[in-house]
């Protein structure tokens, strides 16, 4: 009764549980194996960094999680959600209701302004009003230092407005998991910071979850714990801020 208790426990508080997850992708004739059997829990509300080199496997390890990439084998649960087992309609609809993404590449809709990028997940969500919208996301577009920016298109901006751009977009829905890929890579150091600061304090007052892959000790040092990947492997677990630490063998929650 008790270890049912506990596995109940477990699986309310984990918003991600990854298990023994690899991912294989077939380059020319030459198979690429980008993670290799990976398990990580995360809990809900923590503010979780995913740190090692180029081609370690963080951004796939972020693709599987935000569900836009399937594994070779192993499991990813996102919300409770075994996503192998979902239609292409409820994929879209965690995707959409439950998880904000920041993708390297900004994936802007390059015919629609700023404010309209903004918006667009909210228009697809649906629900508030067109006063509401507009004062979430003139809001959000103030607090990450684009509001003079909102009638131009993405091809008007630079890198690092562009990034600001997605980042607002992510946040727009008020997300349960935000999944962060080098957010701040194109971002000067005060820009990066109030960023940073932004997404603590989602983190703080609505409990949203981060998970970021980067390379920036600045969003390391804000996290609740580090993960260290290395050649498509967890190697390790820091815990950060008095975190307790977990070993990187540490059994995933179910």
């Amino acid at each position: 009764m008790a270890s049912t208790a506990a596995a109940v426990n477990g699986a309310a508080q984990s918003i991600i549980s990854v298990r023994d997850v690899s991912k294989d992708y077939l380059l020319g004739k030459t198979h690429v194996h980008a993670l290799r059997g990976v398990s990580l829990g995360v809990d809900r509300g923590e503010f979780l960094s995913i740190a090692g080199p180029s081609g370690s496997g963080k951004t796939t390890l972020l693709n599987l999680i935000g569900c836009v990439d399937t594994p070779t084998s192993g499991t990813v649960l996102v919300d409770g959600q075994d996503t192998s087992r979902l239609s292409e309609r409820a994929l879209t609809d965690l995707r959409l209701h439950r998880i904000g993404f920041i993708f390297q590449s900004f994936n802007l809709v390059q015919v629609l302004s700023v404010f309209q990028n903004v918006e667009f997940p909210l228009l697809l969500q649906g629900g508030l009003s067109q006063q509401e919208r507009s004062a979430r996301v003139n809001g959000l577009l103030e607090a990450v230092g684009i509001g003079e920016y909102a009638r131009h298109r993405p091809s008007e901006l630079s890198g690092g407005q562009r990034q600001r751009v997605a980042v607002a977009r992510a946040l727009v829905t008020r997300p349960a998991l935000v999944l962060a890929d080098e957010p701040t890579a194109n971002l000067d150091s005060a820009t990066g910071q109030n960023i940073i600061d932004l997404m603590r304090d989602m983190n703080r007052k609505d409990g949203t979850t981060f998970v970021f892959s980067t390379h920036d000790p600045k969003v390391m040092a804000h996290a609740s714990a580090i993960i260290r990947i290395a050649d498509g492997q967890i190697a390790g677990r820091e815990a950060v801020h008095g975190a307790r630490a977990e070993p990187a063998a540490a059994p995933v929650r179910s």
